[in-house]
């Protein structure tokens, strides 16, 4: 099961950001650097290729990434698709040329705003404030579906624990779940490990 997303979100664009910025050329960070200048107390760093990106971002751990590129290979951009999904961090990606599959991708790697041919100054602050309330309504819904499948497998595991109970002692299931209870409330331990401990124990004895 996959671990529950634990980005913490970002309220604003307009709080104190690090915002990486990925582009070869010096002219195209500069437009993108101009439309930064809007998000207040922003702090921009410029990777100038794409080498050791992932090991470069890691280092710099920043809040936002911010990809320009203009006629990417396939190959490049399933990297720094493969960027989206490891940093767990807002991505907007500027590209000059794209196509459906392309965009297809982008989606699927969980880009957080892919633009073509729209690298404009007084563009990049709205883009931006978008790409992060995407991002955090994306990380927000990873974590309560993970919410929803913990709860469905404790849930599971201590039907499968009364069940033991019920069998052992001759219980109701009414009466097996209140000695988990009474157990948890005693030892000041959760309901679900009393359970999977009853679980444990059970499966070890055969």
């Amino acid at each position: 099961m996959p671990d529950p997303v634990t980005t913490a979100p970002l309220t604003s664009p307009d709080q104190s950001l690090t915002i990486a910025v990925v582009d070869p050329s010096r002219a195209r960070a500069a437009v993108l650097e101009e439309g930064l200048r809007n998000l207040d107390g922003a702090r921009v760093v410029v990777i100038p290729d794409t080498v050791d990106l992932l090991d470069r971002l890691s280092a710099l751990a920043p809040d936002v990434v911010v990809i320009h590129l203009e006629s990417p290979s396939r190959d490049l951009l399933e990297q720094l698709f493969g960027v989206s999904r490891l940093v767990e961090k807002p991505v907007a990606m500027f590209v000059d040329r794209s196509d459906t599959a392309m965009m297809q991708a982008a989606v699927d790697a969980g880009i957080s705003a892919y633009i073509v041919d729209g690298l404009k100054a007084d563009r990049i602050k709205p883009i931006i404030e978008v790409a992060i309330l995407r991002f955090n309504a994306f990380a927000r819904l990873q974590r309560e579906l993970a919410e929803a499948r913990n709860e469905l497998a404790d849930r599971k595991l201590i039907d499968r624990a009364k069940g033991i109970l019920m069998s052992a002692k001759g219980l109701s299931e009414d009466e097996a779940y209140k000695q988990l209870r009474r157990k948890a409330m005693n030892e000041k331990r959760k309901i679900v490990d009393i359970a999977r401990a009853i679980v444990t124990a059970a499966d070890l004895l055969g």
